[in-house]
């Protein structure tokens, strides 16, 4: 059973790829729920959310790359957060789990989405389908991440935001 969005995402009115690839993030996310609880076949679950009504919002190739990417890539993107984390990963709650998979995934690979947003998304899927502070959490171990995947690019926001 994948988990309920608590409420919708607030803010600005985001561009209709931007609302594609949040959908992405958000069955991705089920889907990666699903595998991380049951273990279910990457397969099985592909299917079954591609049968989810509302589906065909989803930027449908973004879903392709974090789902089969997040599972495929799991031994490798959990030790890249294991470093930031307080607990083994296999300790977390399975909605912050797949959602650090899922910001990890995109900060290695998705170097057109930047930092400050792919942490931002996955902060709000925390918010919308995780615990009461599990989006605090998020926030902090992928902030870290960030600066271990894109060094430069961190580099770069922080050195802007000091004083001259």
């Amino acid at each position: 059973m994948s988990p309920a969005p608590k409420k919708p995402h607030g803010g600005k009115r985001p561009s209709a790829a931007n609302v594609a690839r949040r959908r992405a993030r958000e069955v991705a996310l089920q889907g990666l729920y699903e595998w991380l609880v049951s273990g279910t076949d990457a397969g099985v679950i592909d299917a079954h959310m591609r049968e989810q009504e509302d589906f065909a919002q989803a930027d449908a190739v973004h879903f392709d790359a974090l789902l089969h990417g997040c599972i495929t890539e799991a031994a490798d993107l959990d030790t890249v957060i294991a470093r930031h984390v307080d607990r083994q990963t296999s300790q977390l709650s399975p909605v912050e789990h797949a959602v650090l998979l899922i910001g990890a995934y995109e900060l290695k690979h998705c170097v057109d989405i930047p930092y400050k947003v792919a942490i931002n998304e996955a902060v709000e899927l925390a918010k919308s389908f995780g615990g009461t502070d599990g989006h605090k959490y998020v926030n902090g171990v992928l902030d870290k991440t960030a600066a271990d995947l894109r060094p430069v690019e961190t580099q770069a926001a922080r050195e802007a935001r000091r004083p001259a």
